[in-house]
């Protein structure tokens, strides 16, 4: 049976590249690598992971994957920095009801990150303030 989400997976082509995501999740976003290998690490994101190595050089290629989505309790001030940092955040933060049953009220920011990952920034609007 499935339990729930595990990890998500990146892959960067250089030392550069993945220099550069380890910056933006730890220093930026605030996250913990909780597992390092030769060529790679794993960072909680206090209910799964994100898995990202290197380990042959190669070109990017969209995927199936569309975005992921990070729970945070504070959309505005992770998208500030964001921005801060350096980063496009190309959906600034918004409130948004998704049309469901019952409706869901959210509050939302996308952003890209450092290999081109589209990432939001998600809220439940009754845990927001």
């Amino acid at each position: 049976m499935i339990k729930g989400l595990h990890h998500i997976s990146m892959k960067c082509n250089t030392e550069e590249e993945i220099n550069k995501v380890k910056d933006f999740y730890i220093n930026v976003l605030g996250l913990t690598i909780i597992r390092e290998w030769s060529d790679g690490f794993m960072i909680d994101t206090g209910n799964g992971f994100i898995e990202v190595f290197t380990n042959a050089n190669g070109e990017h290629r969209l995927g199936s994957i569309r975005h992921f989505a990070l729970l945070t309790d504070d959309v505005d001030s992770i998208a500030a920095r964001v921005k801060e940092a350096g980063y496009e955040v190309f959906l600034e933060p918004k409130d948004k009801v998704i049309d469901s049953n019952p409706a869901y009220p959210i509050r939302m920011a996308f952003c890209f990150g450092p290999l081109g990952e589209q990432i939001e920034f998600f809220c439940e609007r009754r845990n927001y303030v």
